[in-house]
């Protein structure tokens, strides 16, 4: 165990990624040995979403903030997988409606109170995402059913808040999501995770043989994509499509929930309370994000996510906080920067959505490591730095980056700074992996790299290629290199063995599925 862990340790910490990225990626993998999370009696894995001095904080393996914790899935994917089995076998409705707290014991009831969007959709991306990482397919098809219905309570008649009952892909109805409140109309955000479930949702039905379901699921997220591009955009970045000074907004509701108006009804400024509206969100492409991730390709316009992204960057990131007013919690003060959850560069409306002026470390590792992927490089990694400096060990603990309580969870989203600047993809269940850093010094770069059979680390120098396999194993038939692109490759082979390949301008084609083992190294050779 202990040359185990301290061979993770060296090919982690070997990568070449700047020091405070290598900083936020490993000190938050800490979070999975604190009591943020436990082991139940068959295995499976169940995390709080923080933890308090005496207690847990927020129970439940809460849905939509383990969206966020990319660690597990790549270094624990088992235990990861253990987190849908239980979702979908304690806490889905029969028509679909997912608890998003698991209730301990397992086998009490269900926690009724209502379905969370981003929690319960993002739960379809993960089972996609965790299948590639693993390549179980069985797996996959044991939860088949569950993931479908998860899906199709979107448009169920019974579904109390009416997310999608006119079926166009796009959620209109009163949408519950990780800032604790409700939105009601359009937005990107929670309509994101809709359309990047049905994407999901389509593939694996095909894969199934399902092909009438896949085009049922296919059209919808099409037409859904379509509405969100075109009305959700504002030239800058996709907002929320409400009128805060309209109170029937609320009315279609009191059926099922005769205090809504009390709730949401703000009756000194006459607005309905809690909206994004036109404000520039942290999470607006957050589904974009996920997608780039697990390889489910564009949820939202290509060139309408970086303008969102830069704009984000451009209302929502303070470089300090001194006349910044804030009345929330303060995870950021004085002449610290970090970026906000909400911003209005116009028209902010009297009461905003919940916690919109704080600085929450997971939902900022999200949005930098997402600028990485689409490009702004130089943003992410500034909003990267921003965070450490506040956990530096002076001000704060550089162990412990908290939210709701200690040692959050969704702080562990600072491991996908690791899959964005080397560029990496994956899918096991075809033996396709690939990786493409945006950023390297005198054309040589350095990573770690994990997946459901193993790790080990990636390098590229200006001769050669090199993917070794230090723990498990790796078959491969697929290797994607773009930045070969235009270059020749002399050839391809795993200590003396010569492998047979193919090479379609950067895309190396095995002539046969090829295992890599623990020890092993496979070199592409310029």
């Amino acid at each position: 165990l202990y040359e185990e862990t301290m061979g993770f340790k060296e090919a982690l910490f070997s990568s070449t990624l700047p020091s405070f990225v290598l900083d936020a990626v490993s000190a938050n993998l800490s979070i999975l040995k604190t009591p943020t999370v436990l082991r139940l009696e068959d295995g499976s894995f169940y995390g709080w979403e923080g933890c308090h001095p005496s207690s847990g904080c927020c129970e439940g393996s809460c849905t939509h903030v383990w969206n966020y914790a990319y660690v597990l899935p790549f270094l624990f994917p088992k235990l990861e997988r253990s987190m849908r089995d239980l979702d979908f076998k304690y806490n889905q409705r029969e028509d679909g409606r997912m608890s998003f707290r698991l209730q301990l014991p397992l086998g009490r009831p269900r926690w009724e109170f209502r379905a969370c969007a981003d929690g319960q959709l993002g739960g379809v991306i993960k089972s996609y995402r965790d299948w590639k990482i693993s390549g179980d397919s069985l797996w996959l098809k044991s939860n088949w059913e569950a993931i479908k219905k998860s899906i199709d309570y979107a448009w169920a008649e019974t579904n109390e808040d009416k997310w999608d009952l006119d079926k166009d892909g796009v959620l209109e109805g009163r949408q519950h999501h990780t800032l604790d409140m409700e939105l009601f109309g359009p937005n990107s955000w929670l309509t994101g995770f809709y359309l990047a479930a049905l994407k999901a949702g389509a593939e694996i039905a095909e894969y199934f043989g399902e092909n009438d379901g896949a085009k049922e699921y296919r059209d919808l997220f099409e037409k859904g994509k379509e509405w969100v591009d075109k009305h959700l955009f504002n030239g800058e970045y996709y907002h929320q499509i409400i009128d805060i000074k309209d109170k029937f907004v609320l009315e279609r509701f009191k059926s099922e929930d005769p205090k809504v108006e009390n709730t949401y009804w703000d009756d000194e400024h006459k607005e309905i309370k809690y909206q994004i509206a036109d404000g520039c969100g942290i999470d607006q492409v957050l589904a974009q994000w996920h997608a780039n991730i697990c390889g489910l390709g564009e949820i939202f316009d290509e060139k309408q996510t970086k303008k969102a992204l830069s704009s984000i960057f451009k209302y929502n990131f303070k470089k300090g906080m001194r006349d910044f007013f804030n009345p929330c919690h303060i995870y950021s003060l004085n002449d610290e920067a970090g970026l906000v959850i909400c911003e209005w560069p116009k028209n902010k409306p009297a009461i905003p959505i919940p916690y919109a002026e704080e600085t929450m470390n997971g939902f900022e590792y999200a949005a930098a490591s997402h600028m990485v992927q689409e490009g702004l490089i130089d943003e992410g990694l500034e909003v990267v730095k921003a965070i450490r400096a506040r956990y530096d060990g002076e001000k704060r603990n550089p162990w412990n980056e908290f939210e709701c309580g200690s040692n959050y969870a969704r702080s562990m989203a600072s491991y996908a700074l690791l899959l964005a600047l080397s560029g990496f993809e994956f899918n096991l269940v075809t033996g396709h992996i690939g990786f493409n850093p945006p950023r390297t010094e005198n054309g040589k770069f350095r990573c770690f790299w994990s997946l459901g059979t193993g790790w080990g680390t990636f390098e590229m120098k200006p001769d050669r290629v090199v993917i070794s396999v230090q723990y498990g194993k790796l078959e491969v038939k697929t290797l994607k290199l773009p930045f070969l692109r235009g270059r020749k490759i002399k050839s391809v082979y795993i200590g003396r063995n010569v492998v047979e390949f193919e090479n379609r301008d950067g895309e190396i084609i095995l002539s046969k599925s090829t295992l890599i083992k623990r020890g092993q190294e496979l070199v592409v050779q310029l």
